[in-house]
């Protein structure tokens, strides 16, 4: 049997940083954790890179919204992926989805053969798709080597019949990663649940900015905002505590 994981996704050098101290073994680096995740800045892989020796995968988002691009954004996409690789990551997540809900399977073609030799996961641009029994099929027809999914439910709990199905039927053949809501309350029952073996969660608990002198009159995005003086990074002890209740329900 293949060793419990955890992916912590961080949108942070700081969140990377604590997700190794608190035992992860791999990190899923992005931005706009608001947004559902973008392309992280070029700086923030860099050093993030210097700083943690665990693997590192990239996600290829360039804005938040659906998962059907124009061709801008697919060159965007690509150029992105060319300095994700230069920089050291050790694999992308990335999805490409047509109109009509199917997979665009020439675009994500594209996509992999240029990010060989990176591994690659499919997102939960996989929770959108029409039907998912097909999409795993040609997932690993692709030769992608893990899907993040909640189960295309809003939390992987609640989705969790389908990946459970969606592991059964994979065989072996791809991995499949639960991802969405995960806490160490509830991972013990996903894995009952689902059987995975690798499970997508952020850790993350609020900190108090630092500013002391505050504005309160203005404020930085719309309506629907993070505050801005409420920052979130991942937590070593929540990182460890989830894979302590992982670990202890092992049978």
């Amino acid at each position: 049997m293949n060793p419990l994981l955890l992916e912590i996704c961080t949108d942070s050098v700081a969140s990377c940083q604590e997700a190794e101290k608190g035992g992860a073994a791999r990190v899923e680096l992005c931005a706009n954790l608001f947004e559902g995740g973008t392309t992280p800045t070029a700086g923030c892989l860099k050093i993030a890179r210097q700083q943690v020796s665990i693997p590192i995968h990239v996600l290829l988002r360039p804005r938040g919204g659906d998962f059907c691009y124009s061709a801008e954004e697919f060159a965007v996409m690509q150029h992105d992926l060319d300095v994700i690789k230069s920089l050291g990551a050790d694999g992308v997540v990335l999805g490409v989805l047509q109109p009509d809900g199917n997979i665009d399977l020439e675009r994500t073609a594209t996509l992999i053969e240029q990010a060989r030799p990176l591994q690659i996961t499919f997102h939960r641009a996989f929770d959108m798709v029409a039907d998912p029994f097909r999409a795993l099929e040609q997932l690993i027809e692709l030769g992608v080597e893990r899907i993040l999914t909640s189960g295309q439910e809003k939390s992987a709990l609640e989705g969790s019949e389908l990946i459970a199905q969606l592991i059964q039927k994979a065989a072996g053949r791809i991995i499949t990663m639960p991802g969405g809501g995960i806490t160490d309350r509830n991972i013990a029952r996903l894995k009952r649940e689902t059987n995975a073996q690798e499970f997508h969660l952020t850790a993350r608990e609020k900190v108090p900015s630092s500013m002391i002198y505050r504005n309160n009159n203005a404020f930085m995005g719309g309506e629907l905002r993070v505050p801005e003086y409420e920052l979130a990074f991942t937590s070593a002890g929540k990182v460890a505590k989830t894979q302590q209740a992982l670990q202890a329900n092992v049978s």
